[in-house]
């Protein structure tokens, strides 16, 4: 299950969007990615006060937007009257190219209208349990079950996610990540059960995680690689050298280029 947003294999995947040109996590961020072509959009969602699955990254308000406090506690409705470009800044905060101009907080269901045929991993950031009912119903009614991956540090929100929905992908949590990660040091993987999705960063905990060993012996799970957040761009031609499936960015255009530069990627066809 869940095969079919592996096919074809995504190479790029817009960390929160393009969020290089424009404020994270907004439908401008998404529509601009989805226009040039990326392979998966990255974004998180958490719950309003009023139970709606609404995309921000933070769990507060106060670094992207002009209001303040737990989004959790805000409902949809006060939500939608902050302005969700209010300090994106492309110079160092000479200029705000994008305040008072009516970029909003979107909800996960607006998102998946503005990019219907695109593919997302969604980020549940809440440990409030009605998270994934909330995800699941937003999922299924909008019929992306093949174009969506579940994805969470939370390790309740993933197994109630296995449980309820498996026909939904998932990916690993941390928690997941580093028993395979010390077993496969060990020499000892286990066998898999279902198709393991990494989302790592190069090393973390003064651990190398991303190494020629650790993706081929993954490689030979049936595993996928996703490598987070790359913006440069000769570290991107080092992963895909490597192997790596896929690189997370903040400048999908770049990864784009690399891709085709190496071979990995063919021009969509409208």
């Amino acid at each position: 299950m869940g095969e079919a947003f592996l096919n074809p294999m995504p190479r790029v995947v817009a960390h929160r969007g393009d969020s290089k040109h424009y404020p994270e996590n907004t439908l401008s961020a998404f529509i601009s990615a989805a226009k040039m072509g990326v392979d998966v959009i990255e974004t998180d969602v958490h719950l309003s006060k009023d139970g709606v699955l609404v995309i921000w990254h933070d769990p507060t308000l106060e670094r992207n937007t002009d209001g303040q406090g737990a989004i959790e506690q805000h409902s949809l409705f006060e939500l939608k009257k902050l302005d969700a470009g209010y300090t994106f800044t492309m110079d160092k905060g000479k200029t705000f190219p994008f305040r008072n101009k009516g970029v909003e907080l979107c909800t996960l269901e607006e998102a998946f209208q503005a990019c219907p045929g695109q593919r997302f991993n969604v980020d549940l950031k809440s440990k409030n349990p009605k998270i994934v009912d909330a995800f699941i119903k937003v999922v299924r009614e909008n019929h992306f079950q093949d174009k969506v991956i579940g994805a969470s540090f939370h390790l309740g929100n993933l197994k109630e996610l296995r449980l309820k929905a498996p026909e939904i992908l998932t990916s690993l949590s941390t928690l997941e990540v580093l028993p395979l990660l010390i077993r496969q040091k060990l020499g000892s993987l286990p066998k898999a059960k279902g198709r393991l999705i990494f989302q790592v960063p190069i090393s973390q905990w003064h651990i190398q995680i991303t190494t020629p060993k650790f993706i081929r012996m993954m490689h030979q799970c049936g595993a996928v690689i996703q490598v987070w957040t790359i913006n440069n761009e000769e570290t991107m031609r080092m992963l895909f050298g490597m192997g790596v499936d896929a690189v997370m960015t903040d400048d999908p255009a770049l990864a784009i280029k690399v891709t085709k530069g190496m071979g990995m990627r063919k021009e969509k066809t409208k």
